[in-house]
C-alpha cells in the first residue's frame, strides 16, 4: 500500500513539475481585435494608416503619363509605348468587351445598349470634336468616367486603356481613310475572303479559304 502512494505521490509531483513549466503567455497576450478601439494612440484607433509616403508593391507609378494621359492639368496626344501590331489587336479585343455595347463595333455610337433604350446615345467617335480629341482625353475618360458614363478603372489596367485608345483612333482613320492612306498593292474595296466547304453553323466558325487568288478585272 505504501509503494501505492509513493508512485501516486511521484506521478502528481511529476505532473506538476511538468506543467508548471508550460506558459500560455503568447496565447493570452494582449491584443486588438480588427477596427477595435483602443486607449494607447490619441485617436483610439487600433488600424493604424499607412506611413505616410508610403507606395505599395508595383505601384510606385513614375510615368505620370501612363497612368494620367495628362501632362500637367492638360490630357497629352502621344501613346505612352509604341503602336505594334499586338497592341491594336489588344485594344480591339478589349474595346469590344467594356465599349463596344455601348460605342458600337463603328465607334458610331449605336451600341446595343442604346438600341435598347438607355438614356442617352453616346456620341459618335467621328464627329469633329472627338476626331480632334487628344489621346490622353480618351484615356482620362475611360479612367475617371463622363456624364453618364461610369469609370472602368477597375476593371481595366492602364496598358489595356492606352491598347483601346490606339484601337479608337484607328477606328477613326479607318471611318474618314482616303485611297492615298491605302497601302501599294492593297485592293479597294479589299477582295471578300473565300471559304473551303459549308459556312458556319453558329456554333462552328467558317474556314477561310487561304490558297492566293488573281484579283478580278473589279480590283485590278
Amino acid at each position: 500500500m505504501g509503494n501505492s502512494w509513493d508512485f501516486l505521490t511521484l506521478g502528481i509531483l511529476f505532473t506538476t513539475a511538468l506543467f508548471s513549466g508550460c506558459r500560455i503567455d503568447m496565447h493570452v497576450q494582449p491584443r486588438q481585435n480588427p477596427l477595435s478601439r483602443s486607449d494607447f494612440f490619441a485617436d483610439q484607433r487600433s488600424e493604424r494608416p499607412p506611413v505616410e509616403g508610403t507606395i505599395a508593391r508595383g505601384e510606385l507609378r513614375e510615368d505620370s503619363y501612363l497612368y494620367t494621359g495628362k501632362i500637367g492639368n492638360n490630357p497629352g496626344d502621344y501613346m505612352p509605348f509604341p503602336v505594334t501590331k499586338e497592341v491594336l489587336a489588344r485594344g480591339r479585343e478589349r474595346y469590344n468587351i467594356y465599349c463596344a455595347p455601348c460605342h458600337s463595333m463603328l465607334g458610331d455610337g449605336k451600341g446595343f445598349i442604346p438600341s435598347r433604350g438607355f438614356s442617352r446615345m453616346p456620341p459618335s467617335y467621328h464627329i469633329p470634336r472627338l476626331q480632334k480629341a487628344p489621346l490622353g482625353y480618351f484615356y482620362d475618360v475611360i479612367t475617371n468616367g463622363f456624364g453618364i458614363m461610369p469609370d472602368y478603372a477597375a476593371q481595366i489596367s492602364p496598358p489595356d486603356r492606352w491598347n483601346i485608345v490606339a484601337y479608337v483612333r484607328a477606328l477613326q482613320l479607318s471611318q474618314n481613310a482616303t485611297k492615298a492612306d491605302v497601302p501599294e498593292g492593297q485592293n479597294i474595296p479589299s477582295t471578300p475572303p473565300a471559304f473551303r466547304g459549308q459556312f458556319g453553323s453558329g456554333a462552328t466558325l467558317p474556314t477561310i479559304d487561304t490558297t492566293p487568288t488573281p484579283p478580278t478585272e473589279e480590283h485590278k
